[in-house]
């Protein structure tokens, strides 16, 4: 599994079809989730803790030496296909290595679990829809962070 994870102020998504809000929150993290082909429930759980405790939030020196649960933040995931877009070959990107949908959306739901049970409070995008993703990126400060690599 493959995050993009992203510092904010504030960051909502909003379907493109409706108009509606779907997830919203104050400080804390954007989470952009993409799910390979071969992850597994552990790739999920071990994602959503190191993201948990990821000390990318100041403390009063100034310092990264602060994570999600010690700020009180939220976050916001949002699942995305594409960040398993291989684009070096070609002009348009490949999309083999992501997960089929079905297996997508339950180490999504994985994930989200594993959020909720450090006690984090989470909004969602919704699965397989086009949305607007709106953020305030703070810093900015943006990470990728990568599940190990796990063989069936």
């Amino acid at each position: 599994m493959r995050a993009c994870v992203q510092r904010v102020s504030r960051a909502k998504v909003t379907l493109i079809e409706s108009g509606e809000i779907v997830g919203k929150i104050g400080v804390g993290v954007l989470i952009l989730l993409g799910v390979r082909d071969g992850d597994v429930s552990d790739d999920a759980a071990f994602l959503a803790s190191k993201i948990a405790q990821l000390r990318i939030f100041e403390d009063s020196a100034g310092k990264m030496n602060r994570n999600l649960l010690e700020i009180g933040g939220a976050a916001l995931v949002v699942s995305q296909f594409t960040m398993y877009g291989d684009c070096r070959k070609g002009r348009r990107p490949s999309f083999t290595q992501a997960a089929r949908p079905e297996t997508a959306r339950q180490r999504y739901e994985e994930f989200i679990e594993t959020l909720k049970n450090f006690g984090i409070p989470v909004a969602t995008g919704m699965f397989q829809q086009e949305m607007n993703v709106e953020l305030v990126n703070h810093g900015p400060a943006t990470f990728l962070v990568e599940s190990p690599i796990h063989s069936e």
